[in-house]
């Protein structure tokens, strides 16, 4: 066991209100973006959703003290504007004091696990609004996948535009991350079509009874432009597992020229690089911009 982790469970057993009080005394970020004017979150919400895997490793982001220590290294750099992740994560970053000056995205619905046959009634089962701002957070993520054949997709819908509608009574930013998904020998898989992606940005976009305060947290496809314009709200680019880095960095520069994109939210091809350099992959990102 690592020191990282002894300290981070030592405060848990001993003082369990040390979280509580690292959030009331965390230093808020002044702004959401960097002073390239870019947003840079580091994703790390997956382990919640049962999805551990990077590249062959099924477990790798189930080692804690592993992705402690690469997040801290992730978010050391001045580029990097925040985090997004569930309360366990966030809770052993508060303990750990890396948060100041960050902005802070709680992910909202992790039920949909990764490989189940309830993959899609993705409920809202980690933070709410109310806990986001008694925290001092910024805002909330949530996974909203449309099955057009699955009877469970209006609920979906109808809770995503709950929490959109929560969030925004508070002045909070509602991160929608939708994908237009089919079923598929047991599988749900995600369409990134440019047609596909264009859909679920069009049904995203007018979920909740305003928009005011609703982001959209996007995959790069083929045709950004054509599939970005078909919404004025605010984009973030998400990552996904990066089979070819260059390639990847390439698509994510293009796409980042496009009016509506603020930036990037990504997290295992910066945390888990293949060369091991973390540091490298997340100045790479940030040159980006």
């Amino acid at each position: 066991m690592s020191d990282t982790v002894r300290r981070i469970v030592d405060k848990r057993v001993r003082d369990p209100e040390a979280i509580a009080e690292a959030a009331a005394n965390r230093v808020r970020a002044k702004s959401l973006f960097n002073s390239k004017g870019r947003t840079m979150i580091i994703a790390a919400d997956h382990p919640a959703r049962g999805a551990n895997a990077v590249g062959g490793d099924p477990l790798a982001m189930a080692d804690r003290g592993r992705l402690l220590d690469r997040l801290c290294i992730a978010l050391e750099h001045p580029g990097v504007t925040g985090v997004l992740a569930t309360a366990d994560i966030i809770d052993d970053l508060l303990l750990l004091g890396v948060l100041d000056g960050k902005t802070v995205f709680g992910s909202m619905n992790r039920t949909g696990l990764a490989g189940s046959a309830f993959e899609i009634d993705d409920r809202f089962a980690c933070y709410d609004a109310e806990s986001i701002a008694r925290m001092g957070f910024d805002g909330g993520k949530m996974l909203t996948r449309i099955a057009l054949s699955d009877p469970a997709t209006p609920s979906v819908l109808e809770n995503s535009a709950k929490a959109v509608n929560e969030l925004a009574e508070r002045k909070l930013i509602a991160m929608v991350e939708p994908f237009l998904s089919t079923w598929d020998d047991g599988r749900l898989k995600n369409d990134l079509s440019p047609e596909a992606v264009i859909k679920s940005i069009t049904i995203a976009s007018g979920l909740g009874r305003t928009s005011a305060y609703t982001w959209l947290k996007l995959p790069v496809v083929a045709d950004m432009e054509r599939v970005l314009a078909s919404s004025t709200l605010p984009a973030v680019l998400l990552g996904g597992e990066v089979k070819d880095p260059d390639a990847a960095f390439a698509a994510w520069q293009e796409a980042l020229a496009l009016p509506t994109v603020q930036g990037l939210v990504v997290g295992r091809s910066l945390l888990y690089p293949h060369d091991g350099d973390v540091a490298k992959a997340v100045n790479t990102a940030v040159g980006l911009m």
